[in-house]
């Protein structure tokens, strides 16, 4: 069987991917160098914009631009969100993540990411340039909003997600979201594997959504402390924490999420408690490899990441899985009764 056709779905082959892989845009670690690999390989590679200036975020584009000629996304943060008061109808966002948004249309890249907030403000400019927009949700309701303000592809990610994450589990979530929405679903949270991307399929998603298994690559932007860390812990090394970003958010556990413990009542709103401590301390963890002083996002799924691999090495792996699998769970099972 050729694993290229029989997991091809309809929003690979609008996309022009080889494979339903598609990397997460994660804040710190996906840069360029995991984007193209991704990407390379036959997947959607993503470009995470959360930590980047407007001019970081163009040096990233043009970079990954070197390393491949494939599609790329790019993800934006859209949480800052001031309404127009003379125009209510129109969507303003911060200035900063307004010069991400500007940056991404100039550079003609064909998919915008909402990791974070409701991308609505952008869906006329994404329209006249045939640019696909994709947005991550964690409920049903959340989901048909952003279908309304449209939103061309919905990521439903579950509880077990690293990083900002919702209440509603990954199993129960996906099903739900297909059933309610029209357009096509993306499944995350929890997923590593090429049994996870059958599931998905068989869940009606159209393709995964992978973040944790990425991180633990040799590509990503990230210390190999941060790396090793998710392959030591087991699915129960992580907790979900509001000390990152004053939002709910999957870390491993480490001194720095201990810390808060009791203290929840001193946690500032988002975006002041990302300012003040999230961020500047994420970056000694991420990038210095200081593992317990500041928050590393990552999922349930580490139970499942046993080594740190090429990038592109991991989507050939989960594709020659999801293959296995099907092969030995179904058509097995559709040869024996044959016989």
């Amino acid at each position: 069987m050729n694993a290229d056709s029989i997991f091809a779905t309809p929003i690979t082959r609008r996309l022009n991917l080889k494979y339903p892989i598609f990397q997460a845009g994660m804040g710190f670690v996906a840069h360029a160098e995991l984007a193209s690999a991704v990407s390379n390989a036959g997947g959607l590679g993503c470009i995470g914009s959360g930590s980047m200036s407007a001019r970081e975020l163009s040096e990233q584009i043009q970079r990954c631009r070197d390393l491949t000629d494939r599609p790329f996304a790019v993800d934006i943060l859209f949480a800052e969100v001031k309404a127009d008061k003379n125009n209510p109808t129109v969507v303003r966002y911060a200035s900063n993540v307004q010069k991400l948004i500007d940056i991404t249309f100039e550079e003609r890249i064909p998919v915008i990411v909402s990791g974070l907030g409701n991308p609505a403000g952008i869906v006329p400019q994404a329209r006249k340039q045939g640019v696909v927009v994709m947005s991550l949700c964690g409920n049903v309701k959340q989901a048909r909003r952003l279908e309304a303000s449209g939103v061309d592809v919905i990521i439903a990610q579950g509880h077990e997600a690293g990083g900002h994450t919702g209440r509603i589990g990954t199993m129960t979530l996906v099903p739900q979201i297909v059933d309610a929405v029209r357009v096509p679903v993306l499944a995350a949270g929890g997923l590593a594997d090429g049994r996870g991307l059958l599931a998905a399929l068989a869940l009606g998603a159209e393709g995964v959504w992978m973040g944790s298994r990425f991180v633990a690559s040799i590509e990503a932007y990230a210390h190999s402390n941060y790396k090793n860390k998710i392959v030591e812990i087991d699915e129960e090394g992580t907790t979900i924490t509001r000390c990152h970003s004053g939002k709910p958010c999957r870390l491993i556990r480490n001194k720095f999420t201990e810390s808060w413990v009791g203290r929840e009542a001193e946690i500032k709103p988002f975006p002041i408690q990302s300012v003040e401590y999230g961020f500047p301390l994420a970056e000694k963890a991420r990038y210095e490899g200081k593992v317990e002083e500041g928050g590393m996002a990552c999922g349930q799924s580490a139970g499942l990441i046993n080594s740190i691999k090429p990038a592109g090495q991991i989507v050939r792996d989960v594709m020659v899985e999801a293959q296995a699998a099907l092969e030995e769970r179904f058509l097995a099972v559709r040869k024996s009764k044959a016989a």
